[in-house]
């Protein structure tokens, strides 16, 4: 089969092709030519207006529902949103029931979504708690094809399995996914502890909730000198935190949710569940520090944190809603306006390396893996932006710039109409 893009300006700086309009010629799921102009017969030929290609997004922390919460989200309509979104990889958290724990469940997973053009990567638990909190089959579920291994949303309590963790994952080249969240220090907490939550009459989620369990990880990480991932950071002092971390040289990466770049706790005023999430939104400061952090490299990816939430459990009252809010389909079209359009890419991109996903930036003879869009255009992004199952999405009403054509892998191409 072959694929041929026309009047593509190919956005990717590792490539001598970068920022020229040229076409692309895909053939039998490979990337067999890149030139200023290919004259073949195609079976799909895509000719769309200001066409901009890059390498595949990927998006390391990602809910849907399937299995146990098919109310949530199907893995069939999750990777389908995740490629009308431009996304060709994401990273599923074991935000499941049962959770991801067994080889079983890992192989599951993978083989029932191969026909997908989004590739599903696996996220699976580090420990079982119907078995006392037994370390899962790690080593098991790496060899069926598990990338990393956490508790979702829940820091390791016990200091001496994270530490034995961080020991034991390194005879297979593991990562470890850390959650900074102190459930003592923000129980029952709502929103970011500060001025809006005493306005609010609010129980409040101090900062010093993630910076005291992220502190306490990277001392064990560099006692081990083990690989590990913060899934997301919201705070100045994390940023600072795992900046000396990699000044250090420790092996450590994380993640900052594309909400937490551009909103703060303010935004709760007037008691919008859709922006009720874990971890809260910050402060300005905090705001600020996390863009810094993104540009200067401390923060190695971003994430649209999307999680779906059934309307029986999100759309409550402000305290009794479940956190959570759906980001994939608004995640490249709100940034623009923050990021030069180079720079948005570079985020989306080049967190594979970290979990193994190749990144062939347009060698030829490579695998097809390529996102379509145009930077060009403006609206205000609604509820027809969206393909999720629920519709608990902070964004909307938003300012939006530009559009997702869509995304190629291999030989499975899906373009929004």
């Amino acid at each position: 089969m072959k694929i041929l893009l026309k009047k593509a300006t190919l956005i990717n700086d590792k490539s001598v092709f970068h920022n020229k309009k040229v076409d692309i010629l895909i053939e039998n799921g490979l990337l067999s030519r890149i030139d200023d102009h290919i004259d073949v017969e195609a079976d799909h030929l895509i000719n769309l207006e200001e066409l901009y290609v890059s390498s595949g997004w990927f998006d390391p922390n990602i809910s849907f529902g399937e299995p146990g919460f098919e109310e949530r989200e199907t893995l069939e309509n999750g990777l389908l949103t995740a490629a009308k979104s431009g996304f060709t990889h994401v990273l599923l958290n074991p935000n499941t029931n049962p959770k991801t724990s067994t080889l079983a469940d890992v192989n599951h997973l993978i083989q029932s979504t191969l026909s997908q053009t989004t590739k599903l990567h696996v996220s699976a638990v580090l420990s079982e708690k119907k078995y006392e909190e037994k370390m899962a089959s790690l080593y098991d579920m790496h060899l069926a094809g598990a990338k990393s291994f956490g508790n979702f949303n829940e820091t390791i309590i016990n200091p001496n399995e994270l530490k034995i963790a961080l020991d034991y994952i390194q005879t297979f080249d593991g990562i470890l996914q850390s959650y900074p969240i102190d459930k003592k220090l923000c129980k029952n907490g709502q929103i970011h502890e500060g001025e809006i939550s005493v306005k609010l009459g609010l129980k409040g989620i101090p900062s010093i909730s993630e910076s005291i369990p992220l502190a306490r990880d990277i001392q064990i990480l560099e006692y081990t000198q083990g690989k590990m991932h913060i899934p997301y950071v919201s705070t100045e002092k994390s940023v600072d935190l795992i900046r000396k971390a990699k000044k250090k040289g420790l092996n450590i990466s994380c993640a900052v949710g594309v909400p937490h770049l551009l909103f703060t706790d303010k935004k709760l005023i007037d008691f919008d569940p859709n922006f009720k999430i874990i971890p809260p939104l910050r402060t300005d400061t905090d705001k600020n520090a996390l863009r810094e952090g993104l540009l200067d490299g401390t923060i190695d990816m971003i994430t649209s944190m999307h999680q779906p939430i059934n309307p029986e459990l999100k759309d409550l009252d402000f305290v009794q809603s479940e956190p959570g809010s759906i980001g994939l389909e608004a995640c490249f079209v709100v940034l623009q306006d923050k990021f030069p359009i180079e720079k948005i890419i570079s985020f989306l991109t080049r967190g594979k390396k970290r979990f193994g996903i190749e990144d062939h930036n347009f060698k030829l003879n490579t695998p097809a893996d390529l996102t379509l869009f145009t930077p060009k255009g403006n609206g205000i992004f609604s509820e027809k932006n969206l393909y999720s199952t629920n519709k608990n999405c902070m964004f909307l009403d938003m300012p939006i710039k530009g559009k997702v054509y869509g995304c190629i892998r291999e030989n499975k191409i899906l373009l929004n109409a």
